[in-house]
């Protein structure tokens, strides 16, 4: 069920124990190759087969494009939102739909920049609502779920999500190659080893000065086909766990 096609009546006779799926993503560069869009394609494409398979049985809010991209924000086009500030538009969606009664609320990322203020917008939620025992609130990012789709093609050499590389540009190859530029002659950019396992803050330029991360030149559409498969098999899994919540316990 896609909340912005229904009326209000229509929502409010839903079960308050419909997961509701809040779809976030971003709007920023991705190369000399990749459009400003890439990640809310990617995660809608994701959103849409998880949907299929669960028509009925999910509510999907309208994908929030809009993210904490500022690490982006030298390259050109880049559109974000200050983490703070970001961090309260996610909390006021928990709230709007807390408010409409529905318990199971699930922000589905597909941007690396959203992973902390979605993390803490969670955690912070949890404890404006803390005499509540029946809300299960959860952040997830769609490729940090199951055992990765290099462990089942062996011909995907990234072993984890970049920016604009491998990975993103095959599934962009399989959804839109017609937005897809010159990513065969782009150069290699490895992730690198910067004080792992620690956190280090950065600036992309810090890593790139073209803006991608790994290696698209290796990006075929088969390959985005695969990933895309995966991904949505694992999040349409990791949404049949909340579907099977009792709805009080700490397991699920």
């Amino acid at each position: 069920m896609l909340l912005q096609e229904m009326s209000w009546p229509a929502i409010g006779a839903l079960s308050k124990d419909t997961p509701v799926i809040i779809p976030i993503a971003a709007v920023e560069q991705h190369g000399h190759h990749m459009p400003l869009d890439t990640d809310s394609q990617l995660l809608g494409e994701i959103v849409r087969r998880v949907h299929h398979r669960y028509p009925d049985s999910i509510l999907v809010t309208p994908l929030m494009w809009l993210g904490n991209s500022h690490h982006h924000l030298d390259f050109p086009g880049t559109l974000s939102c200050e983490p703070r500030t970001y961090l309260d538009l996610l909390a006021s969606l928990l709230d709007n739909l807390i408010a409409h009664g529905f318990r199971r609320l699930l922000l589905l990322n597909g941007h690396g920049g959203n992973d902390v203020p979605g993390k803490q917008a969670v955690f912070e939620a949890r404890q404006r609502y803390r005499d509540r025992d029946d809300l299960l609130l959860l952040f997830t990012t769609y490729w940090s779920l199951g055992r990765g789709p290099a462990a089942t093609m062996p011909e995907l050499r990234q072993q984890e999500m970049g920016h604009a590389c491998e990975w993103e540009t095959s599934m962009m190859l399989r959804l839109s190659p017609h937005l897809v530029g010159d990513y065969r002659g782009a150069a290699e950019i490895p992730h690198g080893n910067s004080f792992l396992p620690a956190t280090r803050g950065w600036l992309t330029q810090d890593r790139s000065q073209v803006g991608h991360i790994g290696f698209p030149h290796l990006a075929t559409a088969e390959k985005g086909e695969h990933l895309f498969a995966t991904f949505s098999q694992d999040v349409g899994d990791w949404v049949q766990r909340v579907l099977n919540w009792d709805g009080t316990s700490w397991e699920g």
